[in-house]
Formats: structure tokens, sequence, C-alpha cells
């Protein structure tokens, strides 16, 4: 049986599912205290919030500040570029620790996922009608734990420099894919479409910890890296209630 739970902490828009009640429930107040130490952290260090910059390491900060500041440098962009991730990478390390076999924790799009059995199905979600909510990866024991995560230059909700419908990315962690999104899309600009997805999958490859990214533009698809089993949403949403989106 699979357990779902949603909340709502200031900017974040948080499901939860496991097959562990118990699991969940304490997840839910792992995330809810990671929260509130990075929200008292920004409030005693605003330039965090506001840096499009990697930042130097701070050994006294809360565990999920450093994870974001990890992510960021290895990605070269602002730590809060990783701080969805940060959290759905968190919630799910609880979610393990307490003896989930299936586990997802999203956070606005942002997905941490792991399963010991049955396959997930993630849909990916862009700004291309044509094929947003229709694909999406299945996701197995042989992939888990992944992070993944969607970034986009079409939305007013985040920061981007780039124009791509979605930059969907596959990594080690939810926070790596996090912030590896963001500076993927940032790459992909320019009058020549089918060069600056080139461009973007260049720079995919050359971040560590990411296994894998889909471009998708104005039509166009570009795939770099091992991705997981690539599915029809539309099948998996008859079948299988673990249906997660991954999206900004």
């Amino acid at each position: 049986m699979i357990h779902e739970y949603g909340l709502l902490i200031g900017n974040s828009k948080i499901h939860i599912k496991s097959d562990n009640l118990g699991a969940l429930l304490e997840a839910v107040k792992e995330i809810e205290r990671h929260i509130k130490d990075l929200m008292n952290y920004i409030r005693s260090r605003p330039h965090f919030q506001y840096s499009l910059k990697p930042i130097s390491p701070d050994p006294k900060s809360p565990p999920i500040v450093q994870r974001m500041i990890e992510a960021s440098k290895a990605a070269d962009v602002g730590p809060m570029a990783a701080v969805a991730g940060a959290i759905a990478d968190l919630g799910l390390e609880t979610l393990i620790r307490m003896g989930s076999r299936v586990a997802v924790v999203e956070d606005g799009g942002e997905i941490a996922a792991y399963t010991e059995g049955e396959g997930i199905p993630i849909s990916i979600l862009t700004s291309e009608p044509n094929l947003s909510g229709k694909l999406g990866f299945l996701i197995t024991r042989d992939d888990s734990p992944l992070g993944i995560a969607t970034s986009t230059g079409r939305s007013q909700r985040t920061i981007s420099f780039g124009e791509a419908d979605s930059v969907t990315v596959v990594a080690e962690s939810a926070a790596l894919a996090d912030a590896a999104a963001t500076s993927i899309c940032n790459s992909v600009v320019g009058q020549n479409i089918r060069e600056a997805i080139s461009r973007g999958l260049r720079r995919a490859r050359e971040i560590s910890g990411v296994r894998g990214a889909i471009i998708i533009w104005e039509g166009h698809v570009g795939l770099v890296g091992k991705l997981p089993k690539m599915i029809s949403i539309r099948d998996s949403q008859r079948q299988n209630p673990l249906v997660q989106r991954s999206s900004i």
C-alpha cells in the first residue's frame, strides 16, 4: 500500500509517497526541521538567497545549506538553484533510513526517488504542448536512488537566463539535478536551436554527478548520458498510483 502526504511550507510545495506510513510521518518532521533551519540561516545571511554564483563553504551551516552549496558549486550557479532538490533529498534519506522500500519526495517538481521493487513512473512536463506529460521515465531498483529536476526559460516563477522549453536532468541527487538543470538551461540560448541544444548537452557532460539530460526546445529534442527507461505516461497513469511529475 502506498501512503501519500502533501504539505506547503513557505514557497515549498511538497508531496511525499511511501509504502511505510511511519517513515512518511518522520520524513514530514525532518523536512519541516530542515526548512526551518534554512529560513533561519537566510535571515542571518541574506546574500545566500540572492547570490547567482556559488558561495564559499560554511562548515557551521545546517545540513541543507551545505548540500545546496555543494550542488551549486558543481553546477556553477547560486545555491538557491538547489533548494527544492536538497529538500527532496533530505526527505528521501529519512524515508530510506526508516525502512521504506518505495519512496518519492517531490518539491515543486524536483524529485528524489528510490525503489526496491515496483518501478516508479516520472512524467516530464514542458512548455512544448506536443510532448508535455506524455513522456517520462520508469525508475527501477537499478536507478535508485536518484534525483530528477526540470528547468525552463519560459517561466516567470524562477530565474533563468536560458530559452529552452525544458531541461530535465537525472543525477545522483535531486540537489545536483536541480542546480544542473538551471545551469544547462542557462546555456541554451541563441537563434540556432540545434546549436543551442548541442551546447546544453555539452554542458550536461561537464557537470560531475549528472547521469543524463533531455533538452526540449521548439519541437527539437536532445538527449545525452545514461537515462532511465523512457515510457509513455498516458499508459502508466492508468496502471500505477506512483506516477509523479518533474516540472517547474
